[in-house]
Order: structure tokens, then sequence, then C-alpha cells
């Protein structure tokens, strides 16, 4: 499900594609790609609950189990968010509690020549919870 918010996404997208809903894509040229489940079926090894509020139950993961290190997964935008005022504000909610494998989140802007800037990054994985 998609707001009006430009890159807003809750990822409750039915039987749509959630790329195509929440304005993502996969990265051709990764290693694995993002994939969308609930806890029911991640059971032991996921989140018990989604963070949307309501009856959201989907979210956006993917499984570190089976790579091996320097294995990347990576989506992006496909619309330009430009900055109102001189700032943007990027907002998300992570889970990275399950594995010895868990690796780093990172979150990089694309700058107009086409270089990416690493904004933000966490391996935390101490706490089971959003």
């Amino acid at each position: 499900y998609y707001t009006s918010i430009p890159g807003s996404c809750n990822f409750e997208t039915q039987d749509q594609e959630w790329t195509n809903v929440c304005g993502l894509t996969q990265d051709p040229n990764d290693d694995f790609d993002w994939n969308i489940s609930n806890s029911d079926a991640m059971g032991q090894v996921g989140p018990h609950t989604d963070h949307t509020p309501g009856k959201g139950q989907r979210f956006l993961y993917v499984n570190s189990s089976d790579q091996k290190e320097g294995n990347r997964a990576r989506i992006t935008t496909t619309k330009f968010f430009p900055a109102s005022l001189g700032v943007c504000r990027v907002r998300f909610w992570f889970w990275m509690f399950a594995s010895r494998q868990t690796g780093v989140l990172k979150v990089y802007t694309v700058e107009e020549h086409g270089m990416d800037i690493l904004m933000w990054s966490s391996s935390r994985n101490e706490e089971n919870k959003w």
C-alpha cells in the first residue's frame, strides 16, 4: 500500500507486485534479492509482529543465512526525491536480530553524477525489536 508521501510504503500490496506499488526496484547486479513475508511465515527467525499500525502484517526482508560474506541485496527507488527546503528525511523501521550471519544495513543517496554516498549504516543485532 502506497500513501501520498513520496517513497512511503507499508508492503501491504495484496497480489500486486510490491516493487511497482512501492516505487522500488531490485538491483540486477546484486547477489540476492529482497522479498516480502509476514511473521507467521518467518516463524522463529523473524519478528513477532509487523511495525505497521492496525492490520499490517507484511515486511521486506533478506535471508542472510544462505549468503557468504560480501554478498549484497540492494533495492533502489525508481523516482528521484528532491529535498524540500534543502532537507531530505528518510524514515524506516528495521529488525536485525536473528542470526550471527546478520550483515550490515546501509542507506545510500546517489548524488547528481551517480556516485553513491553512504548516509547511514547499522549492524545492530542485540535487540529483538523494531
